[in-house]
């Protein structure tokens, strides 16, 4: 089972979703506040377990409502996601992968690991 790690951030605070085996799945942009950080962190395990799946790397890929997760290409060419809330905001987003595959396993690892994650406060 995963875990969300909330610390302070430079201008704020900020959180990752840690797997079951330590390693980083996931990480949100900077809060305000550690409250509106943990309303995020229920944003990611309200809609993780729900969102859809759009492939934007495939041709003519499927839009799809928010939530959803949205793999992409960076601009090194790595493979990343985002996870967007049903308002269309981004609520969390995974490292670069070199292989298609392992960016949808992180995927499914997000959608895995938040579903009942406790939250640590550094």
């Amino acid at each position: 089972m995963g875990k969300f790690v909330l610390s302070e951030a430079k201008k704020g605070f900020k959180f990752n979703l840690i797997a079951g085996n330590g390693e980083p799945i996931a990480t949100s942009q900077i809060y305000a506040s550690a409250a509106t950080a943990k309303n995020g962190i229920a944003s990611v395990i309200a809609n993780a377990p729900i969102a859809a799946v759009e492939d934007q790397t495939a041709d003519k890929f499927k839009k799809e409502a928010n939530p959803k997760f949205e793999i992409y290409k960076d601009k090194k060419g790595e493979f990343r996601f985002r996870l967007k809330a049903r308002n269309g905001q981004i609520i969390a987003t995974g490292e670069g992968y070199t292989k298609l595959a392992s960016c949808k396993n992180g995927v499914e690892s997000v959608r895995k690991n938040a579903k009942g994650a406790k939250i640590e406060v550094k």
